[in-house]
């Protein structure tokens, strides 16, 4: 009989008292003695990292490749630049190019690593914009931030293929789709040809009915599988694991219940061997439990839970709210290693 598929998750740690035998974790300053085994028919286990076997230790421990000239040895941030009237947090305030790039240079100011530009909102709800409406929306606003001397990567929010063709022939470098390249069949095809990063994003259903009674059997091993599966059908369609990043989709297609059990065991996503993303930045579940209405008003719930990805070797932050994440970052770095650089 076929033994059950294991998901290993390494319990990561930091700081200065490294036991001898402790494994790194992909580049970053965590490092892991034992791991916990996940099977789909029966309890978890917690085993030493010699009970690993080698492609196991393999996935979790070696480098990541550098995404668009960016080495992922440290937390990256993605600014978010939302040129929509609609988005849930600051729909309409950079819905005039000329705003939008103001804005995306003071996030790059403020230590933004990559600005991540989107014309379609994907809020709970949220209709399906046109391609032509989405186009008009972010290609003026990475034209502007081009002519305006922006050298950094810009990455193009988008579901749809001829909005990532628009967006990167006006000067992005990077797709982020946060239906996994399922939502049009041509997306896979344009990211393969034009060699550009990608990250594959995890969501149960289209936005606008994704938070209808969002089901799973297990929320972690489901996303886990989810993206194992579209990395493997990227790479078989020319996209090398090289250029994926993987993001498990936090409040899309999610209840609380959900988001909290995948940010619980977000280290298991580890072991698929990419750069992983997380997108949290004021949701709807930080202000549930912090009981902020107000999105904008959720930047110290967003910080927070920014800072226990950090601390579960997450390599890219998607975040509203840049200098305040990025100083979160050093003092934490600071104290975990109990020093400054």
């Amino acid at each position: 009989m076929k033994a059950p598929h294991r998901y290993v998750r390494p319990l990561v740690q930091h700081g200065p008292a490294r036991p001898d035998g402790a494994l790194s974790l992909a580049q970053t300053s965590g490092w892991f003695t034992h791991a916990e085994i996940m099977l789909r028919d029966g309890p978890p286990d917690i085993v030493p990292v010699t009970d690993l076997a080698a492609p196991e230790r393999s996935c979790l421990t070696g480098p990541r490749a550098d995404i668009a000239g960016l080495s992922m040895d440290r937390p990256r941030i993605m600014g978010i630049l939302n040129a929509t009237p609609d988005s849930f947090s600051d729909g309409g305030r950079h819905r005039a190019a000329a705003d939008a790039v103001a804005a995306g240079l003071a996030m790059a100011e403020a230590g933004a690593d990559l600005l991540d530009v989107g014309g379609e909102s994907t809020r709970p709800g949220a209709e399906t914009v046109p391609a032509c409406e989405e186009v008009a929306r972010v290609v003026p606003v990475i034209e502007g931030l081009r002519a305006a001397g922006y050298e950094g990567l810009i990455s193009v929010d988008t579901r749809k293929a001829a909005v990532a063709v628009a967006a990167l022939a006006a000067g992005a470098g990077m797709v982020n789709d946060v239906s996994g390249l399922t939502h049009d069949p041509h997306m896979v095809e344009v990211v393969a040809k034009a060699e550009v990063p990608v990250c594959v994003m995890h969501a149960l259903g289209d936005p606008a009915t994704m938070q209808q009674n969002p089901t799973y059997d297990d929320v972690v091993l489901d996303v886990y599988d989810f993206l194992a599966g579209r990395i493997a059908a990227l790479e078989a369609a020319g996209i090398p694991r090289a250029r994926i990043i993987a993001d498990p989709g936090i409040g899309f297609g999610k209840t609380q219940f959900h988001n909290l059990a995948l940010l619980a065991r977000l280290s298991l996503f580890h072991s698929l061997d990419t750069p992983l993303l997380l997108g949290a930045s004021r949701k709807r579940f930080i202000g549930t439990i912090s009981g902020v209405a107000q999105a904008g008003q959720r930047v110290a719930g967003s910080v927070g839970v920014a800072l226990a990805g950090v601390a579960q070797g997450v390599q890219m932050l998607r975040v509203h709210d840049v200098a305040e994440t990025r100083q979160a970052i050093a003092l934490w770095q600071a104290s975990m290693a109990g020093r400054h650089p």
